[in-house]
This record gives structure tokens, sequence and C-alpha cells, in this order.
């Protein structure tokens, strides 16, 4: 499919700025929801992108999900003419904040140490006695309480 260069060079500016582009599986719809280029150009263009290995395709629900690999990193920062400081969106790391908002790690009270005692609450130290059922304690069973049987 000849897509014109102003629409390729759009699709790959969003790919190289986002480093990730979704494309619903909409052949006939008039624009991308993102892009305006045609979504049919869009899914076609990563689509060639995804045969030469720059991109890796992924396709769930009716939406294709597009991921730059480093060789498209490398190919589209030679077709934009960017220089090699400026890398997509998904690449740049972002500063976590600590702890819950509105609240530092000072204000959080730490737990209080208990004693190996307190723990173990199920250890006895009884000696010799053991636990369960005394001696003369003998189960037997006396027949079912099911449908066809009939009680005494």
């Amino acid at each position: 499919m000849l897509i014109p260069k102003e629409n390729r060079k759009l699709i790959y500016q969003y790919l190289f700025q986002e480093g990730v582009l979704v494309a619903k599986k909409d052949y006939n719809a008039s624009k991308h929801q993102d892009i305006d280029v045609p979504n049919l150009q869009v899914i076609k263009a990563l689509q060639s992108m995804n045969s030469r290995g720059l991109v890796k395709t992924n396709f769930s629900w009716q939406y294709y999900y597009y991921y730059l690999t480093n060789e498209g990193i490398e190919y589209l920062r030679t077709f934009l003419a960017l220089p090699a400081e400026i890398v997509p969106r998904t690449f740049i790391k972002t500063q976590k904040t600590s702890g819950r908002p509105g609240r530092s790690d000072g204000d959080r009270p730490q737990r209080q140490q208990r004693d190996r005692d307190d723990r173990d609450y199920r250890r006895r130290d009884d000696g010799d006695k053991k636990e369960g059922a005394s001696g003369d304690f003998k189960p037997e069973f006396r027949g079912g309480l099911g449908r066809g049987s009939q009680r005494q």
C-alpha cells in the first residue's frame, strides 16, 4: 500500500514520541484515534515495521498493540533525524514517591518487637502429659443415616 510521506512521518513521529501505539482493527475508519491519518495507513505502516523487526505486535480484543524495539528506535532516529539524547516516553524513568501521599516515612509507627514466647502461644510445656482422647475411648460406627436406613 502506498502511504504518503507526510502521513508516514506523522505515524513515525507519534510512535517514537510515545514508544507504543494502539490501533483498533477497523480498516474502514476515516481517522486513527490519536493521529490525523487514516487508520488503515497506520495499521499497514506498522505491519511493515513489524515484518522488519522494528516493532513487536500483540493483538487482543480487536486492537493492535505495537511496541518499539531497540532496532526500531535506531531506525526512527535516522528517519526523523533526531539526536541520540531524545528517547521515547516509555524509556524515561519516573521518580517514585516514597510512602503514602501526604505522609512521610518518619511519621510511620514502627512495629513493636515481641518476645519469642508471646508469638509462640501454641507451645505447651506440660512434661509427659499427652494430648488426645482418654485410653478407654473406643469410637464405633452405628450405621448410616442415609435415605434407605431406618431409625430404631
